[in-house]
């Protein structure tokens, strides 16, 4: 038993698709310069967050996923 989680709770695999905020293209239109900086900033901090914990592929659908958007916060 781990001594830092509280008995009774279960730990689950999160995916960068769970906390992941995806706009369509009109919306994204609806936000400014600095909205978008603030989204880019963020989904950035979060790709490198999973990264540093590790990340296990389930296939290559999921890692191109990713890949796809490190190219996009560029």
């Amino acid at each position: 038993m781990d001594p830092q989680r509280p008995s009774g709770h279960s730990v689950e695999t999160v995916t960068f698709e769970d906390v992941a905020v995806n706009f369509s293209s009109a919306e994204w239109d609806l936000l400014n310069p600095s909205q978008k900086k603030l989204y880019r900033s963020v989904m950035w901090e979060t790709l490198m967050n999973i990264d540093a914990i590790g990340t296990t592929w389930v296939n290559q659908h999921t890692e191109e996923e990713h890949k796809k958007y490190l190219v996009n916060l560029r």
